[in-house]
């Protein structure tokens, strides 16, 4: 009886998954776009439910040291021309500038501000970075469970950058495709802060892209949804599309 224990948990071992392979895959599952180019529109949700609709264009450069991203309010009138750029990197904090076409300057965000609201929104500047496996430590296995119907993988992890305004994140993950549904977003207290919920997943060329997430904020009840219509991808931009100049054209 003993040695059949023994076999039954080597056996199950053989199977663990840690967090940072979790990671490692679902980051995988949505690479290799090289370039991507879309309209977002962004939904602003208070906690009267009264809603706020914005439509932003977005442009991404897949880079193996870091995406770059440019952000565009294209509506409404009180933020149209507003501009958001984000070099990312793996290690060390992301560059990032906002041009508010009001002041008809530019302000770069600073490390320690980057735990802020990004326009009003319940969306952080630290969460608007591609999500990078090295930006964070792992340590442990992942739980297998099963939620509404579906095996996921429960995983943990947390932000390497001292200026983070997280302490953990918790993510769910599909385990037969490794894409993200749900993260859990900790504060500096160790409370939980918000809960990002990942749908509409679609295909182009083959590469998993993300369609709509939802953030809520637990501590204020608001929520901010992002829904990406008219994707494209592999559109073959380049460096130049994404200089600093960009932000004041």
């Amino acid at each position: 009886m003993k040695k059949f224990v023994l076999l039954a948990l080597s056996s199950l071992s053989l199977f663990a998954i840690s967090n940072f392979e979790v990671a490692q895959k679902s980051d995988r599952v949505i690479s290799g776009y090289e370039d991507a180019s879309s309209h977002i529109r962004m939904i602003l949700i208070n906690a009267n439910a009264d809603k706020r609709e914005r439509l932003m264009k977005m442009i991404v450069l897949e880079k193996e040291e870091g995406d770059k991203s440019l952000m565009e309010f294209l509506s409404p009138a009180d933020v149209k021309g507003t501009k958001f750029l984000n070099y990312e990197h793996t290690n060390k904090d992301d560059d990032q500038w906002l041009y508010l076409p009001a002041l008809k300057r530019v302000k770069r965000i600073a490390s320690k501000n980057k735990s802020g609201s990004f326009m009003g929104s319940e969306f952080a500047y630290e969460d608007l970075s591609s999500f990078n496996v090295d930006k964070y430590s792992y340590e442990g296995e992942a739980l297998e469970i099963e939620e509404n119907g579906k095996k996921m993988y429960k995983a943990y992890s947390k932000p390497i950058s001292k200026y983070s305004g997280y302490t953990k994140q918790v993510f769910w993950v599909d385990a037969s495709t490794f894409l993200i549904q749900k993260m859990e977003y900790y504060d500096r207290k160790k409370e939980l802060l918000k809960t990002a919920t990942y749908s509409d997943y679609k295909k182009l060329s083959g590469i998993w892209r993300i369609g709509r997430i939802e953030m809520l904020n637990h501590q204020n009840d608001k929520k901010t949804i992002l829904i990406w219509e008219n994707e494209s991808i592999k559109n073959g931009l380049k460096e130049k599309n994404f200089h600093k100049r960009v932000l004041k054209k």
